[in-house]
């Protein structure tokens, strides 16, 4: 059974209460912290640790604390990202649901850490459930002596705010979330500089995932080292899987980073097969911006060992025949689902929540998703599909922000591995419109998996 730091008490009853969460060890890392070690300290042991930020970017989240400036007489600010807007992605909503104290004493913790007097946690504003959740739990710390003034008499003063955000998935983007959370729209701020030196009014800024905070609170109780014990390589920890698709139990799993691919699909005790005994076809890895993989590729690496869920594995190969472990929303697709239509599906997403700031991106965005539209609907042009990979080089790395990646490279990467179920599409109008786009119409069959070896 693989070690469980964040979902270890998640079906204890009442853990949502701060009455329980205390009587399972809760707080202790805040008590250990403020009374025992001074911030630097906090930081050192997160470095030691090698956890690496959770959102989707995979920075070593020590290492973006110690950029943090410290200038006299400047406050500093933590901010939460719990936007969580990426499709494919639950686990961070699950966690606020849940056990929402885990999340609120990561955050004094790492507030104390980097010296912050004032933290937020910003929060998709169609998560009105999840606000309500962690306003009563700040509520509650606060009333225990956890927040507030002169914190366990330490001397250290903290408040935390909940923001809602405006719904926007260009708000996951750390900087157009700061100029959401100063009231502006939610447009992303040319770096640099960086929020570490200039972030949230002018001010030096922290900005993490709620996975990345969650999880600090068990490294200063256990310590750095022990935290990079569990993991391979420099993927230390654990992390949240955000597992949906054609599988037989989909849900949020916590996993030791550094297991199979293989045995994350098959095993009974995660995602437990394929439904309806379908084969597999190809799996969107770490949320909708990641490139797809056929079966073949998500399973095995070149060599010919199995491909691993940690940051360097997925990402073995590069583009060509690897992805990114992202922000962890797995998702699995069985023989007969159409790339061309989950492709589409994707663009038409990033072309509504482009914030039009750069042209690659605004205008690029609608191009794909008018032209893939027309492939899937029975009027695309074979000279369509080399048109669509053009068009994504155009936009990638051309954009203030990695929205304009996040739209290119599902597009590039469905048309390099799947380019026959393009052409059969435009070949067979009528049938793809129908719906008759399964494994057998194929000339030349995706590489599909009949089951685990």
């Amino acid at each position: 059974m693989a070690q469980k730091i964040l979902l270890k008490n998640i079906n204890v009853p009442g853990i949502n209460t701060f009455e329980v969460y205390r009587q399972y060890g809760g707080y202790a890392a805040v008590e250990k912290a403020l009374k025992t070690m001074s911030a630097d300290d906090v930081v050192e042991e997160v470095k030691k640790s090698g956890l690496r930020g959770r959102g989707g970017a995979g920075f070593p989240t020590g290492m973006k604390w110690s950029f943090l400036a410290k200038p006299e007489g400047v406050p500093r600010y933590l901010v939460c990202n719990a936007d969580e807007s990426e499709p494919g992605t639950f686990k961070d909503r699950y966690l606020m649901t849940h056990t929402p104290h885990t999340l609120i004493e990561g955050m004094i913790v790492s507030s104390f850490a980097l010296g912050a007097n004032t933290s937020y946690i910003y929060v998709r504003g169609e998560m009105m459930p999840q606000i309500r959740i962690l306003e009563k739990a700040i509520a509650e710390a606060k009333n225990a002596g956890f927040l507030g003034k002169n914190i366990l008499g330490t001397g250290y003063d903290l408040e935390i705010y909940v923001q809602p955000g405006g719904g926007a998935y260009i708000c996951g983007e750390e900087t157009a979330l700061l100029e959401s959370l100063e009231g502006k729209r939610g447009n992303p701020r040319i770096k640099p500089p960086f929020p570490a030196i200039a972030g949230l009014y002018g001010c030096p800024t922290v900005v993490n995932n709620v996975e990345s905070i969650a999880a600090v609170s068990w490294i200063v109780n256990n310590g750095g080292d022990e935290y990079a014990k569990i993991g391979i390589g420099r993927s230390t920890g654990t992390k949240l899987i955000s597992a949906s698709g054609n599988i037989n139990k989909p849900g949020v799993y916590e996993i030791e980073l550094g297991l199979s691919v293989e045995e994350f699909i098959y095993s009974d005790e995660y995602c437990g097969g394929i439904a309806n005994g379908k084969r597999l076809k190809a799996v969107v890895a770490g949320g909708s911006s990641v490139p797809i993989l056929p079966a073949n590729l998500i399973l095995k690496l070149s060599n010919g060992q199995p491909r691993l869920m940690s940051y360097e594995s997925l990402a073995e190969g590069g583009f060509a025949t690897g992805t990114m472990l992202g922000s962890g929303g797995f998702i699995v697709m069985d023989e007969d689902a159409c790339i061309v239509r989950n492709t589409w599906n994707f663009s038409r997403f990033y072309h509504h929540e482009s914030c039009g700031q750069c042209s690659p991106c605004r205008e690029g965005t609608g191009w794909m998703e008018k032209v893939l539209h027309r492939i899937e609907y029975g009027h695309g042009k074979m000279s369509d599909i080399d048109l669509l990979v053009d068009v994504s080089k155009k936009i990638e790395g051309n954009t203030i922000c990695p929205l304009g990646d996040a739209a290119a490279w599902p597009v590039a990467s469905a048309i390099r591995h799947f380019r026959d179920e393009f052409e059969w599409h435009v070949n067979n109008p009528q049938a793809a419109m129908d719906g008759n786009y399964g494994l057998a119409n194929y000339a030349d069959p995706i590489p599909v998996v009949e089951e685990a070896n």
